[in-house]
């Protein structure tokens, strides 16, 4: 009978857990403070594209599938939009990257102006519609609009 009780009790912590990742997967937060004043790795900063009004920054790993799904969300995304600008940095060789940025997980996108200040960050698979609405004040600030 414990066993059943233990059986019991795992399949519920673990369906708790899951819905909880679940509700983390593709939120997306504004960056804080003190993110805004750190340097960036030179990846990053490379990656950053000056004419653009928002950069993506798509951080992943080889192994990561979920992390093709967001360049699959992403990137027509950029392509589609003026102003926007989707990278992917692959940082399964370059730990030290995603430690400097603080990122825990694959996929994470962290968004930033062009002069390197991170403007908010996802993590996981986003929605193409909620990227564009986070971003709107950026985007629409730049004179730049969606296209269709």
């Amino acid at each position: 009978m414990v066993g059943v009780w233990v059986v019991l009790g795992v399949l519920v912590l673990g369906g708790i857990a899951g819905a909880v990742l679940q509700a983390r997967n593709g939120r997306i937060r504004a960056a804080k403070a003190k993110q805004e004043r750190r340097e960036l790795p030179a990846p990053v900063a490379e990656a950053l594209d000056p004419d653009a009004a928002v950069t993506l920054v798509q951080i992943s790993t080889t192994f990561c599938a979920p992390c093709r799904h967001t360049k699959a969300v992403l990137e027509p995304l950029a392509a589609r939009t003026d102003g926007l600008r989707h990278v992917e940095l692959d940082v399964t060789n370059q730990p030290e990257v995603a430690q400097a940025l603080g990122v825990l997980r694959t996929p994470t996108t962290l968004a930033f102006s062009p002069a390197g200040k991170e403007l908010l960050r996802i993590s996981g698979v986003p929605k193409g519609s909620a990227v564009l609405e986070a971003l709107d004040e950026h985007l629409s600030g730049s004179g730049t609009r969606p296209t269709q």
